[in-house]
């Protein structure tokens, strides 16, 4: 599979000074850790859905949860598991039947509610199990993790694959302030046992609101309440040092339609005008209309804090949190000049673009980081940005 491959060779051309690189579900993990991008959540009960993968309904779908935890009521966990097998089961038929290309089909994976439900998963799906890419472990702490690594070691040993797990980080003791520093200290612990099965941390922003009574409007971003801030700020402390190697996601943005707006939209009217000329109006204006400037708000600031991709709940959000991954020309220019010196014969170097200086020891893990994403989501030509990927 291949970001914006839905694109004709020549808008490509025109908008990709590098072009993204093709991957699949085997690729190494350094690379597909940081492939996920947006990563679209669906209640496995949910009708059609093998159906809209065939058919690929969904511009840009790259990665995908199938939810059997907080998506599903509890007397509907029967049915969900067969549902899942049902939807596996279309795939692999379609796969077999040669109606799609199973190295196009996204990475698929399966948000359990506990560790005896895996292994049920994976003997229900016999041979259709290669379609899964990993699990993701809910409410995930010290006292559960090593029973859901040693139970995915296990499938893996047993099945000769090679699944992954992402835990989600949204126990309660992990917001707490009283303990959490120990209780994250306890949770790296468990994942350096497994590092080689960690793909990807994902934050439960909405569990954790919840635990306060809090939900945040459409007009704020998770960043702005307070508690949710400082919490995302220890987990990247925790997990996103430079020689720790972990990748840690954005958490989900919950909104896709109009509401009444309290604070003023958030995207500037111009970059639209520059890249669409009048019609560009319009484009914002439809953007407003979902909220989608509160999402492109928050996907920056997910950035800012060194998350990489974003849980989504709705197709529409797509194609916008992953064209804010494709790295700018001017990022990509300063990191490959930060490696090409990286030789101890200077301290510093001027940017190509004249407007900063790149300082090669403190920014090197910056600059790998921005060539290793520019390997899967491209890099734009100058005086191009995610505007022109939204049509």
């Amino acid at each position: 599979m291949r970001y914006f491959d839905y694109l004709s060779h020549e808008k490509k051309q025109a908008i990709f000074y590098s072009l993204p690189n093709a991957f699949q579900r085997d690729s190494e993990k350094e690379l597909l850790a940081y492939a996920l991008g947006a990563l679209l959540y669906m209640p496995v009960t949910r009708e059609g859905i093998a159906e809209e993968i065939i058919s690929a309904k969904h511009t840009g779908l790259i990665s995908m949860v199938l939810c059997l935890e907080d998506a599903i009521g509890d007397h509907e966990i029967h049915r969900a598991e067969e549902k899942l097998y049902h939807h596996l089961q279309a795939l692999h038929l379609a796969v077999k039947e040669k109606k799609m290309d199973a190295a196009k089909l996204p990475l698929i994976f399966v948000r359990v509610r506990s560790v005896e439900q895996m292994e049920k998963i994976m003997m229900m799906a016999g041979e259709v199990f290669y379609l899964i890419t990993g699990f993701v472990f809910p409410k995930f702490s010290q006292h559960n993790g090593e029973a859901y690594f040693q139970q995915l070691k296990k499938l893996n040993h047993k099945l000769q694959i090679h699944l992954y797990g992402m835990p989600i980080l949204e126990a309660p003791e992990i917001i707490y302030k009283e303990c959490r520093l120990e209780t994250l200290g306890a949770i790296k612990k468990v994942l350096h046992q497994y590092k080689d099965l960690v793909l990807n941390i994902r934050i439960g922003a909405t569990d954790f609101s919840g635990l306060f009574g809090i939900r945040r409007s459409y007009d704020l971003r998770i960043y702005d309440i307070a508690v949710i801030r400082d919490c995302i700020g220890d987990i990247v402390n925790f997990f996103c040092r430079a020689e720790e190697g972990y990748v840690v996601s954005g958490p989900v943005w919950e909104y896709f339609s109009k509401a009444d707006r309290v604070l003023k939209p958030q995207l500037r009217q111009s970059p639209f005008e520059d890249t669409y000329g009048a019609k560009g109006i319009k484009i914002r204006a439809q953007m407003l209309d979902k909220y989608l400037d509160g999402l492109i708000h928050e996907v920056l600031l997910d950035k800012a804090n060194g998350l990489t991709g974003k849980t989504i709940i709705h197709p529409s959000h797509i194609i916008p949190v992953q064209a804010l991954q494709v790295v700018s020309h001017e990022e990509y220019t300063d990191a490959c000049s930060i490696l090409s010196n990286n030789n101890g014969e200077l301290g510093v170097v001027k940017s190509q673009y004249a407007n900063k200086m790149n300082e090669i020891k403190p920014h090197i893990h910056w600059a790998k980081k921005i060539i290793l994403k520019s390997r899967i989501y491209g890099v734009f030509h100058e005086r191009k940005n995610f505007t022109n990927l939204l049509t």
